[in-house]
């Protein structure tokens, strides 16, 4: 049986001995249909999206796949006047993620992030493992061990 391949972030989460399990789909095209492929509750299962402010500032949104982002909570969240999604053809170069693996783990710098406060009635939620087709599950405390993070309300 061939070895199972590791992304970056299941290494970056090796290497702090953060436990975490981890999930392989294929054919998705959507949060939502990720979720139904690997049979969780699509409210468990997150998306990450990163957003440029009026300051020009870069900001993480860790939120249900199943919801839009609310840009006015947002740009609360972090103190901006305004907020919105960074373009799909600048996220490769900012984050080192393409668009549907892009994780709140392991970017090419630290942002500031801000996950959903829904996050906080599981015991583990699941998001992107940093590449398609792979995603990893842990808790949002064991998340705040790796990467600096808030919670906020962030949905419409």
């Amino acid at each position: 049986m061939a070895k199972e391949e590791k992304t970056n972030v299941m290494r970056l989460l090796d290497r702090k001995k953060i436990e975490y399990n981890h999930y392989t789909y294929s054919n998705a095209v959507n949060g939502v249909e990720v979720a139904r492929l690997l049979n969780q509750d699509e409210n468990r299962v997150f998306k990450t999206l990163v957003t440029v402010g009026k300051s020009k500032s870069n900001y993480v949104f860790v939120i249900p796949v199943a919801k839009e982002l609310d840009l006015k909570a947002a740009s609360k969240a972090v103190g901006e006047k305004s907020i919105e999604m960074l373009k799909s053809k600048d996220l490769f170069p900012l984050t080192g993620y393409i668009h549907g693996g892009c994780s709140p783990i392991g970017m090419k710098k630290t942002f500031k992030t801000v996950v959903d406060e829904s996050a906080k009635k599981f015991d583990k939620i699941i998001f992107s493992g940093g590449k398609i087709g792979y995603q990893v599950e842990l808790s949002p405390e064991d998340l705040a061990k790796i990467i600096p993070i808030s919670f906020a309300g962030l949905t419409c």
